[in-house]
């Protein structure tokens, strides 16, 4: 699948509006920005930073909010320390401040209401954060998509919309959550809830699989080694 709007990006001005922290390392950037296409959700966007000296840092990020927003984008990034970028944004970005925006980027891994399903997500980790795009794109415009979301992280501290997802499993009736706790509970995603998961949504028309190369390399194997459809299968990596 091609990008739906071929041709250059350009670079453009975005003005950060909010700033709230979502777990001990992770907050939420808000941005108001005028994109020259649509934008679909599971794209991302490039952030350029330029020091007096000229010297630049780029780094690309996932958007958590739906389309056809209120002309803003969310961003949720974890502060490094020693992260030129993410750094920046923990320690000195401030609400009125113009950043350097890119996008929206990417083609393939993207869901629209059209598309349907069953929709199986697995997100490790950030790897959530489009995830959460098509499933508040979902709620919004095909509520009546079945979607069934498997989040893996080490800690209940570190679940990036934890309320929100919680909320989700309880009320709407077309979604659910398996959330596991990997430091907790000692346990990886492995067949025997891969298995769970597809008894439960049924065949999925689409999976959507996020997070690090070791996570979505696992997940995928399982899904294929319970019979999936390759073809069906989606991946967006990050990491070495």
């Amino acid at each position: 699948m091609i990008d739906p709007a071929p041709g250059p990006l350009p670079w453009q001005t975005a003005i950060l509006t909010a700033i709230r922290p979502v777990t001990r390392r992770v907050k939420s950037y808000r941005f108001r920005v005028a994109f020259d296409r649509p934008m679909l959700a599971g794209q991302h966007v490039d952030v350029r930073l330029t020091a007096p000296d000229g010297y630049q840092a780029q780094r690309s990020y996932s958007i958590a909010s739906p389309p056809d927003g209120d002309g803003t984008i969310e961003l949720l990034i974890e502060g490094l320390p020693d992260g030129e970028v993410s750094g920046f944004f923990d320690a000195v970005a401030a609400v009125s401040d113009t950043i350097e925006l890119r996008g929206p980027i990417g083609g393939s891994f993207v869901w629209r209401p059209e598309d349907g399903g069953p929709l199986l997500l697995a997100g490790g980790g950030s790897g959530v954060v489009p995830l959460l795009s098509m499933l508040r794109h979902r709620a919004a415009k095909a509520p009546a998509v079945p979607a069934l979301l498997i989040y893996s992280v080490r800690d209940a501290g570190e679940i990036l919309a934890a309320e929100e997802l919680a909320v989700r499993a309880r009320d709407e009736p077309h979604f659910q959550l398996m959330l596991n706790l990997t430091r907790a509970g000692g346990r990886r995603v492995d067949a025997a809830m891969i298995a769970e998961a597809l008894d439960r949504l049924g065949p999925p028309r689409h999976a959507y699989l996020c997070g690090g190369n070791p996570f979505v390399g696992a997940v995928a194997d399982l899904l294929l080694d319970a019979g999936v459809d390759p073809a069906r299968v989606r991946t967006e990596r990050f990491g070495g």
